[in-house]
C-alpha cells in the first residue's frame, strides 16, 4: 500500500465506544503523555494497518473517536517517530495540526485542531524503528522460514506505532483490521472478528475489543503461527516447532481459569489464550487481554515454572480490570497480581509450593531494596514519585512486586482471609474497567474493609507512602527450605557433594544456588557443575541463579554457558542482571560483557536494549 493512498483509505466503522471514566484528582494526572483528556479525550481506536516486512514499517490510518468539552479546540495524542502522512475529519477533509519537541523518552506531542469534530483520522507510518514492534528475520525464529513481527506496548511504547492518547488512565475500545503476508497469522489481544482470503499475496484479519483497555494493551504478532485448543476456552498459539511442547507445558489452563473465578469472581474477557513468542521477547510474560504473550524461557519440561501462567492470567482482574492511573502506582497492578498469583499457586499445588515461592520473592523483594539504594530510598515506595524526566520503565522493579504483594498479605494478616477475599472481590466488582490510584484504592479500603484500629495496626499509609519494609511485613517462610539452607551451609563450608540434595523442585534448588556465599572456590564450583550440569541445564530459572554465582567467582567454564544464555534469549529479567554482574567483573568481566554484548544486542527487543545500553554506559 503506497504511502498516498493512505490519505484516502477509509477505515472500518466503529460502534459507538463504551466509554471509560478519566480521573480529574491531582494524582492521576500522568506526566509521561502529552495527552489533556479533561480537555478532549479518546474513547476509541478504529486501525486500518499493512504490515510491510521489506521496509519494518507498520503503516494505515487510525480513526480516534473523541469525546471532548463543547468548546474544545484541540486533541492531544502521544507520537514517537510517526511519519504523520495527512489528518482529517470524518469526510477526509484536513484538519491542521503540529508535531511538538520530542522528548528522547515520550517522543512528540501530536496536537490536532478539532473544529467541533470528534472523529479525526491519521494517516501515518512507524519508523523501521519503531520501539514497540520487533520485526525478527526468519533465522530468528524457531522454524527459521518466515520472518515474525510481534509488539511490546508497556510502558509507553504504542505511541511508536499508533497514534493515540498512550496513558494507563485514558481507557479506549479498539478494531483493527491489518494486512499481511498470506503466508503469515496475525493474531491480537481482541476477539477475531473476520479474516479476507488471499488475493495478490495478502491477506487481512480483523479483531475487536469491546471493553475499554489501557492502551498499553493493544497487541499484535505476526508470524508462521499455529493454534492447538486446551480446552473451550483456552488455547495455545506459537510456531509450529514450539506447539506440542508448549501445548504441554500449559496443559490445564482451563483450570488456571477456574481456580482465579473461584477467587475474585467472573473472568471477563471471553477467551484465554497463550501466545508463546520467539526467545526475543523481553519479559516472561505481558498480560495482553485474551492473548497473554509468553517468553519461550518457560518451557522447562517439567511445567515447574507455570506461576508465570497464574500471574498474567491474575491480571485479567489486577492490571487489565482495575488498572493503575499512572505509572507513580504501577503496584497497583503488579502488587496486586503477585498476591493474586500466589493464591491461584496455593488453590492449584498446595500451600508447600506456594509458599516456597512467596519465601524466594522475599528475597528478591529484600535484594530489589539493597539495589534501589537502601531502605530509605524513595524508590523503595510504593507509590513512586516518577517525573517527567524519568522514564516510567525506572518504576518496574520488584518492589512493585513483592512489596505490593507483602503489603497485601499484611492486609490479610490482620483482617482475616475470609474478610479480605470478600473485600477484593468487591473491590474488581466496584471498580471494573476503570483507572485506580493509590489514594482512590486506600479510601476503598477504608471505606468497605478496615475497621476501628486496622487501619493503624497495618500502619497502610507507612506501607504505600514511605520507603523501606514496615517491621510488621508478613514474611511467608517455606518448611521446605531449612534442609535446602542447611546443605548451602555444609557445602559451602567444605562438605561433601553428595550431601547436596538432588530431585528437589526447582524453587528448592534456586533456593540453595542463592543461600551460597557470592564467593566460592573454583574446585567448589567445579563439584556443582559437575555433579547438577547446570551451565547446560534448559531451566531458565535455575540457569540464572547458576550463572550469577558463576560469573561472581569468574568460572571459565561458565563464560561459554553465559554468552550462549545471553545470546539465545533476551528476557530482561535474566539478561540486564547477568550483564550488571560481568560489568562489576574488573577488566574480565567487562571485556566479556562487551563481546556479548556486541553479538546479543542485535537481537534484543528495544526494551532489553535501553536497559542494558544504560547498565554497560552506552
Amino acid at each position: 500500500m503506497p504511502l498516498a493512498a493512505l490519505a484516502i483509505l477509509l477505515a472500518a466503522q466503529s460502534p459507538a465506544p463504551n466509554v471509560a471514566p478519566v480521573l480529574t484528582s491531582a494524582d492521576a494526572r500522568d506526566v509521561h503523555s502529552y495527552a489533556q483528556p479533561l480537555e478532549a479525550r479518546v474513547t476509541h481506536v478504529s486501525l486500518n494497518l499493512y504490515a510491510d516486512f521489506d521496509t519494518h514499517v507498520m503503516r494505515g490510518i487510525a480513526t480516534l473517536s473523541v469525546d471532548a468539552k463543547p468548546d474544545a479546540k484541540r486533541l492531544v495524542v502521544d507520537d514517537n517517530g510517526l511519519r504523520i502522512v495527512t489528518v482529517t475529519d470524518a469526510q477526509n477533509r484536513p484538519l491542521l495540526y503540529t508535531v511538538g519537541a520530542v522528548d528522547k523518552v515520550h517522543g512528540a506531542p501530536l496536537t490536532i485542531t478539532l473544529n467541533g469534530n470528534r472523529t479525526i483520522k491519521i494517516a501515518y507510518a512507524s519508523a523501521p524503528g519503531a520501539k514497540a514492534l520487533q520485526w525478527l528475520s526468519p533465522e530468528q525464529t524457531a522454524g527459521k522460514t518466515q520472518p515474525y513481527l510481534f509488539s511490546q506496548g508497556e510502558a509507553i511504547l504504542n505511541r511508536s506505532w499508533i497514534p493515540t492518547q498512550d496513558s494507563p488512565g485514558i481507557r479506549q475500545t479498539w478494531d483493527a483490521t491489518v494486512n499481511a503476508p498470506c503466508a503469515l497469522t496475525v493474531v491480537m489481544s481482541g476477539k477475531r472478528t473476520g479474516e479476507t482470503p488471499c488475493n495478490d499475496g495478502r491477506h487481512t484479519a480483523s479483531y475487536r475489543m469491546d471493553k475499554p483497555v489501557a492502551p498499553y494493551l493493544i497487541a499484535l504478532a505476526i508470524g508462521d503461527l499455529k493454534f492447538k485448543p486446551l480446552s473451550a476456552n483456552t488455547g495455545i498459539w506459537t510456531e509450529p516447532a514450539m506447539l506440542d511442547k508448549s501445548a504441554w507445558e500449559f496443559a490445564g489452563l482451563d483450570k488456571f481459569v477456574t481456580a482465579a473465578e473461584g477467587l475474585y469472581g467472573p473472568y471477563r474477557w471471553g477467551r484465554y489464550d497463550v501466545l508463546v513468542l520467539p526467545p526475543s521477547f523481553p519479559f516472561g510474560g505481558m498480560e495482553n487481554p485474551m492473548l497473554t504473550f509468553a517468553t519461550p524461557t518457560v518451557l522447562a519440561g517439567d511445567r515447574s515454572l507455570v506461576s508465570l501462567i497464574a500471574h498474567e492470567l491474575a491480571h485479567s482482574w489486577s492490571g487489565n480490570l482495575v488498572t493503575n492511573a499512572t505509572w507513580d502506582d504501577f503496584w497497583l497492578n503488579e502488587g496486586f497480581t503477585s498476591y493474586f498469583e500466589n493464591r491461584i499457586m496455593e488453590s492449584m499445588y498446595g500451600k508447600r509450593r506456594a509458599a516456597m515461592e512467596a519465601d524466594l520473592a522475599w528475597t528478591d523483594m529484600m535484594n530489589a531494596v539493597k539495589e534501589a539504594g537502601g531502605p530509605q530510598s524513595p524508590d523503595t515506595k510504593l507509590h513512586l514519585d516518577l517525573d517527567a524526566k524519568r522514564d516510567p520503565d525506572d518504576g518496574m522493579t520488584q518492589i512493585a512486586y513483592d512489596k505490593g504483594a507483602t503489603f497485601l498479605r499484611t492486609i490479610e494478616s490482620v483482617v482475616g482471609r475470609a474478610r479480605w477475599d470478600a473485600y477484593l472481590r468487591g473491590y474488581f466488582d466496584r471498580h471494573a474497567f476503570q483507572p485506580q490510584t493509590s489514594a482512590g484504592f486506600l479510601a476503598d479500603l477504608r471505606k468497605n474493609l478496615l475497621k476501628p484500629g486496622e487501619d493503624a495496626k497495618i500502619g497502610v499509609d507507612q506501607w504505600v507512602y514511605q520507603p523501606g519494609i514496615p517491621a510488621n511485613a508478613v514474611h511467608v517462610r517455606s518448611d521446605a527450605f531449612p534442609a535446602i539452607d542447611a546443605a548451602a551451609k555444609a557445602f559451602a563450608a567444605g562438605g561433601p557433594i553428595s550431601a547436596v540434595p538432588d530431585k528437589v523442585t526447582t524453587q528448592e534448588y534456586v533456593r540453595f544456588l542463592d543461600q551460597l556465599p557470592r564467593q566460592l572456590s573454583a574446585e567448589r564450583l567445579a563439584a556443582l557443575d559437575e555433579r547438577f550440569h547446570w551451565n547446560e541445564t534448559g531451566n531458565s530459572e535455575i540457569r540464572f541463579a547458576w550463572l550469577r554465582l558463576a560469573l561472581a567467582n569468574r568460572y571459565p567454564p561458565a563464560e561459554a554457558s553465559a554468552e550462549q544464555f545471553l545470546t539465545s534469549q533476551g528476557r530482561r529479567k535474566f539478561v540486564a542482571p547477568l550483564f550488571q554482574q560481568l560489568q562489576g567483573q574488573g577488566e574480565w568481566g567487562q571485556t566479556l560483557a562487551k563481546r556479548i554484548y556486541d553479538k546479543a544486542r542485535p537481537g534484543y527487543h528495544s526494551v532489553t536494549q535501553v536497559t542494558v545500553d544504560r547498565l554497560l554506559g552506552r
